[in-house]
C-alpha cells in the first residue's frame, strides 16, 4: 500500500503543481486516497443514474442527496475523517448496484462504472493507486484538465445543493445534471469541445442551483438587511459558529436562548447577523475573527466552543481540540460530532462545554462593521444607484471577492480595495472580503463604498445585481462600468467561475495564482473566449481597467 497521494484541486496546492505526500490543507494520504475512491465510485453512479434517466426512470431523492453530499464531502477542508469516507464508499457501491439493477442490461459500460469497491479500508487504499487523478498516464492532458474542471465544479455546486436540501429545497434539473456530468467524465468518446461545453452547461446549472439556494435561505430566514455587526468580544460563555449552515445556527440559537451563552458567527457565517429570523435572537451578539485560514491562531486556547457546520475546517491545535464540535458533512478525527436524529440536532454537549469554560472575563471596546447588502437590499435602491451613475457621482463598480487563503500574494486584494477611487463602489462576498471589510473606505452618493453581499453561497446576489443594472442601463453586463477581481481557493470558486463564464461575462481577473489543473491549451481557450486574465499588481490592473 502506497503512502503517497496526488491532489491539485485547491489554489494552495504544493508548488502550484500538486500535493504528493500530504495536503497543504491538512489531509493525509489515507483521506486523500479514500476521496479518490469515492469520486471514482460516484462517476459510476453517474453513469448508471444517467442510463436510468434516459429510460425515463425516476431516481429516489435519497440517492440524489447522497450524490450531492458525497461530492461535497471531498471539497477542500470539509472532512478529514477516514472512517466516514469508508462508509461513503460502501454506500456509493450499494447505490450503484441499485441503479444498475433498475436499468437492466447495457452495452458498452465504461471500465470505471464496472469497478466494485472493496469492503475494507485496506482494500480501498490498495485500489486507490489505480483510480487517482494521474492513474491513466496515457490520458490526453487537455481531456484530463476538462474532466477535473468538471469534477471540481460539481464539488462546488454540491455545496450549494447541500445547503438547499438542508432547507427542504431541491431541483430535478440540478440533480439530473450531476448524473449527466459525472457520466461524462468517464466517457472516452467526448472530445475537448464536448467537455468544454459540458463545463459551460455546469455553469448554467449552477446559476439555477444558486438561485434555488437563495430562495431557500430567504424563504427560511428573510431577506438580509443592512446591519451594524459587533466584531469585538463580550464578557461571558460563548459558542462560535463557523461554516455556512444557517439552519444549524438557528437551532443552536433556539437551544441556547436564556442560558447565558453568547453566540458569535465566524468567517462565512458573518452574513447570518443580517437575516431577520436570526438577528432577532439577542444572544447572537456579533462576529468573531476573520477568514477561515486564521482559525488555528484565533481559536488557540479560547475559553469557549466552536461549532463547525461546513467547510472550512483546519486540523485543530491541542489547545482547543476538545472544544471544537463538528456536524453534518464536516469530519475531524478525535473531535466530538453532533448528528441529526429525526430531523433535529441536540446541541447539549457543546452548550454544557461552553458553560464549563466560562468564556471571556471582560468586554472589549466595541467596534462594528456594516453588512447585509444582498440583492434585495441593493436593488431596493436601484433608482438611486442608476441616478448616481448617470450624474457621475458613482464612476465604477468593482466586485472584489471570493475565497481567502494563506498563500502570499493575497494582500493584493487589500491594496486593490484601498487604491480604488473614492467615487467607486466595491461589491464583495465570501471570505475574500476579510482582506478589507474592516477598513474605513468611506461613502459615495450616500452608500457605503463597501457593500457586503454575503457568503460565497450568495454569489447569485452579485449576478442578480449585475443583470438588473444591465437592464436599467439597457446594455449587456460586459458593457457596464463593472470589473470583476476574484480570488479563489477551493472548488466553490470553480463552480462560480464556470457560472460567470456561462453567462458570457468577460475580462475577469483571477488570482492569486491560476489553477494547477488547467493546462496551457485550455487556459488559452479561456483567454481567447472570455479574456480571462491573472491578476498582476493593483496599480497595473487599475490602470488597465481605466484604459478600457
Amino acid at each position: 500500500m502506497d503512502n503517497s497521494m496526488f491532489c491539485y484541486q485547491c489554489e494552495q496546492t504544493l508548488g502550484g503543481k500538486g500535493c504528493v505526500k500530504s495536503g497543504v490543507c491538512g489531509k493525509n494520504p489515507t483521506v486523500a486516497n479514500l476521496q479518490d475512491v469515492l469520486i471514482h465510485e460516484l462517476k459510476g453512479v453517474g453513469f448508471y443514474g444517467q442510463k436510468n434517466l434516459e429510460k425515463g426512470l425516476k431516481i429516489r431523492s435519497e440517492i440524489n442527496k447522497f450524490v450531492v453530499d458525497g461530492m461535497f464531502s471531498t471539497l477542500t477542508n470539509v472532512n478529514f475523517d477516514p472512517t466516514r469516507f469508508v462508509e461513503y464508499v460502501k454506500k456509493a457501491e450499494e447505490i450503484k448496484e441499485e441503479l444498475k439493477k433498475a436499468v437492466g442490461e447495457i452495452m458498452n459500460v465504461p471500465e470505471a462504472a464496472k469497478y466494485k469497491a472493496p469492503e475494507t479500508m485496506e482494500g480501498m487504499l490498495e485500489d486507490a493507486e489505480k483510480l487517482g487523478i494521474m492513474a491513466d498516464e496515457k490520458l490526453d492532458m487537455d481531456i484530463r484538465a476538462l474532466r477535473e474542471l468538471l469534477i471540481y465544479g460539481f464539488k462546488g455546486m454540491a455545496a450549494y445543493a447541500h445547503h438547499a436540501y438542508i432547507l427542504g429545497k431541491f431541483d430535478d434539473e440540478v440533480n439530473n445534471f450531476f448524473y449527466k456530468g459525472l457520466s461524462g467524465t468517464i466517457d472516452d468518446s467526448l472530445s475537448v469541445e464536448d467537455l468544454f461545453n459540458l463545463n459551460m452547461e455546469l455553469g448554467k446549472t449552477n446559476i439555477k442551483c444558486m438561485a434555488m439556494l437563495d430562495s431557500a435561505v430567504t424563504g427560511a430566514f428573510g431577506n438580509p438587511e443592512p446591519t451594524q455587526v459587533l466584531i469585538t468580544k463580550k464578557k461571558g460563555p460563548f459558542i462560535i459558529v463557523s461554516g455556512h449552515d444557517f439552519k444549524d445556527l438557528k437551532e443552536l440559537l433556539e437551544q441556547t436562548e436564556g442560558k447565558g451563552i453568547n453566540v458569535y458567527t465566524h468567517c462565512e457565517m458573518l452574513p447570518g447577523n443580517a437575516y431577520p429570523e436570526l438577528k432577532k435572537f439577542k444572544h447572537l451578539v456579533g462576529n468573531y475573527g476573520g477568514a477561515w485560514q486564521k482559525q488555528q491562531e484565533e481559536f488557540d486556547g479560547i475559553p469557549g466552543c466552536i461549532l463547525m457546520t461546513t467547510n472550512c475546517v483546519q486540523k485543530p491545535r491541542d489547545s482547543y481540540k476538545d472544544r471544537l464540535f463538528t456536524t453534518s458533512i464536516v469530519g475531524m478525527p478525535d473531535c466530538p460530532h453532533i448528528d441529526e436524529v429525526n430531523g433535529k440536532k441536540d446541541f447539549t454537549p457543546i452548550i454544557e462545554k461552553a458553560l464549563e469554560l466560562k468564556g471571556w472575563q471582560e468586554d472589549e471596546p466595541e467596534k462594528r462593521i456594516t453588512i447585509g447588502f444582498a440583492h434585495h437590499a441593493i436593488l431596493s435602491h436601484a433608482n438611486e444607484i442608476v441616478d448616481a451613475v448617470k450624474s457621475g457621482k458613482i464612476k465604477h463598480f468593482f466586485l472584489i471577492g471570493g475565497c481567502d487563503g494563506a498563500r502570499p500574494g493575497r494582500n493584493y486584494y487589500t491594496e486593490f480595495a484601498e487604491k480604488t477611487p473614492k467615487d467607486t463602489i466595491i461589491l464583495t462576498l465570501a471570505c475574500g472580503k476579510f482582506r478589507f471589510n474592516k477598513l474605513d473606505l468611506g461613502t459615495v452618493a450616500g452608500f457605503p463604498r463597501v457593500l457586503d453581499c454575503g457568503q460565497c453561497s450568495d454569489s447569485y446576489s452579485a449576478v442578480k445585481v449585475a443583470m438588473a443594472l444591465a437592464e436599467a442601463f439597457e446594455c449587456g453586463v460586459n458593457d457596464l462600468p463593472l470589473s470583476l477581481v476574484l480570488s479563489w481557493y477551493e472548488q466553490k470558486a470553480v463552480g462560480i467561475l464556470l457560472a460567470l463564464l456561462s453567462l458570457g461575462i468577460k475580462d475577469i481577473r483571477l488570482g492569486p495564482s491560476l489553477p494547477a489543473f488547467i493546462t496551457p491549451n485550455i487556459m488559452q481557450v479561456l483567454v481567447d473566449k472570455f479574456d480571462l486574465k491573472p491578476i498582476s499588481s493593483p496599480e497595473d490592473d487599475l490602470k488597465a481597467i481605466w484604459a478600457k
